[in-house]
């Protein structure tokens, strides 16, 4: 059985990322939503959490997948949305080399389409090998494939850069990704 913090942390990643009305919520924008009428919402669903048990998810989440408004008042998932949410994030500039992690039975796909966010909003990337390995494996055998964000920012494609430190972009063509 997955310890409170893991399973609470999956229920609001569930509800702030792709089915909101799982707790009777709507994503205002930015991803927003009220962390009372969340609350709210997921006791009325049978998935009561409290106020203690989600502040201690955000703050301990190893990767940071939540970010409280200054006033706490306000949740929202830092990035991974299937729901079309503008995070209002400013176009930023990453380091000339990001990660991405995925399974090595993706590699044949991604060599002849780039990566595609799929069911998400944009393609994650990470600053190091290391999360990418971790992300991957989630998936299988885990492979990182290293992306020339250098070469992308000069043909004039943009990034931008999630709360939680993930960098963002709509696609990677396969000539600026290099297994490594």
């Amino acid at each position: 059985m997955a310890k409170p913090s893991t399973t609470g942390s999956k229920l609001l990643s569930l509800v702030l990322r792709h089915q909101p009305e799982l707790a009777q919520v709507i994503l205002e924008p930015g991803g927003w939503v009220n962390v009372a009428d969340l609350l709210t919402g997921l006791k009325m669903a049978g998935h009561a959490l409290t106020r203690e048990e989600l502040e201690d998810i955000v703050a301990n989440s190893d990767k940071k997948r939540f970010t409280l408004s200054e006033d706490r008042k306000m949740i929202r998932a830092a990035q991974g949305h299937s729901q079309p949410v503008d995070l209002g994030l400013e176009s930023s500039l990453p380091p000339d080399e990001l990660w991405h992690g995925t399974a090595a039975k993706n590699l044949e796909a991604i060599m002849a389409e780039g990566l595609k966010p799929g069911a998400r909003q944009h393609v994650h990337l990470s600053r190091d090998r290391e999360t990418a390995l971790t992300v991957g494996k989630r998936h299988g055998v885990p492979v990182a494939l290293l992306v020339n964000a250098a070469a992308m920012r000069a043909d004039g494609i943009s990034f931008w850069q999630a709360d939680n430190g993930v960098w963002l972009t709509q696609h990677v063509s396969a000539d600026y990704i290099r297994k490594v």
